[in-house]
């Protein structure tokens, strides 16, 4: 495992598990945000885009 997937499935635990507890406490605007960036953020591949 590389050090960009560490980051990048920190980030992703991060971000998904904030998102729960912004829906138990009722920020669902914000908490869809979360998941939304959670999603992204775990599925796409940014070491492939940068090529010279």
């Amino acid at each position: 495992m590389n050090e960009s997937n560490k980051y990048r499935d920190i980030t992703t635990g991060l971000l998904f598990v904030t998102g729960i507890f912004g829906f138990v406490s009722g920020a669902f605007i914000i908490s869809t945000t979360l998941f939304g960036a959670a999603s992204l953020i775990s599925n796409l591949d940014f070491a492939d885009s940068v090529e010279a």
